[in-house]
């Protein structure tokens, strides 16, 4: 492969985990602001009214920063009745099938998520809550993940062909 498509997939993997390792972090963020409510609410009974939305928010940058470093990791859930009898060029090109399945798919959620974010900012949307926070973070944030989703994605058909090839990118 030449030096250059090694160096993308570098600079994916690297981003991936990167964003990945922040995601792993919100959890603690989003159970601190739970356990934050929980004591306004019942000991104090001083109901923040952010919190829950909040930790909504936090919920969800947790599951689109995460999809990256799941798919470098290969730790999304598969079917392995098949899968794990192939051999290493069987699993790479089962893989390459999977790949074109995953690249519609994150071809329309990014379609509908820039659509999304376009009416967000036009609109200034904002969700109907005591709080009325913005959605045009959250959707940001989604847009950039699932575009780094696809980039990793290549990245992984890029792993795949190399396996096909004999060849091995780290």
């Amino acid at each position: 492969m030449p030096e250059i498509i090694k160096t993308y997939v570098r600079w994916v993997d690297r981003v991936s985990d990167y964003v990945g390792i922040v995601a792993m972090y919100l959890i603690f963020l989003m159970i601190g602001i739970l356990l934050m409510d929980a004591i306004t609410r019942n000991v104090v009974d001083i109901p923040v009214h952010w919190a829950i939305e909040a930790a909504q928010f936090t919920l969800a940058a947790y599951y689109f920063m995460g999809g990256a470093m799941t798919l470098k990791n290969n730790d999304h859930v598969r079917m392995d009745l098949f899968y794990d009898n192939l051999s290493e060029r069987g699993k790479a090109r089962m893989d390459l099938i999977t790949m074109v399945c995953l690249l519609f798919y994150l071809s329309v959620l990014l379609f509908g998520s820039v659509s999304s974010l376009s009416y967000a900012i036009e609109t200034g949307e904002r969700r109907f809550s005591m709080w009325n926070p913005s959605m045009i973070p959250i959707k940001s944030l989604m847009v950039a993940c699932i575009v780094l989703m696809l980039l990793q994605t290549f990245s992984l058909i890029i792993k795949h062909v190399a396996t096909l090839r004999g060849e091995r990118i780290a």
